[in-house]
């Protein structure tokens, strides 16, 4: 198993972000109002995030940042998360992974 297949797999949730993107703190600031506690790996200070950054771009995420996993599946960055939220599928997809509860 891949590096990011072993991060995602452990948590409902995860993002893999930079602490310097606006769209990342954008993405990261709606799962917190809904509650939701995701991973949140800023590859820019985590050991090993240019190599994770690298996997994420050959995995089809460009740019490569933010990069949501949802139930270990790849949901895409801030335009594919804002678009599931608009079609209101974002939270019940966030409930069956186990994210949230109400």
């Amino acid at each position: 198993m891949d590096r990011v297949a072993k991060m995602v797999s452990e948590r409902p949730v995860v993002i893999f972000s930079k602490s310097s993107c606006c769209m990342s703190h954008t993405i990261k600031t709606l799962f917190s109002d809904f509650g939701v506690n995701p991973s949140i790996q800023e590859l820019d200070e985590i050991p090993r995030g240019r190599e994770i950054e690298a996997a994420l771009i050959s995995r089809g995420c460009n740019p490569a940042v933010p990069a949501v996993f949802i139930g270990g599946e790849l949901v895409g960055g801030a335009n594919e998360v804002m678009s599931l939220h608009l079609k209101r599928s974002l939270i019940p997809m966030l409930r069956r992974a186990g994210a949230l509860w109400v």
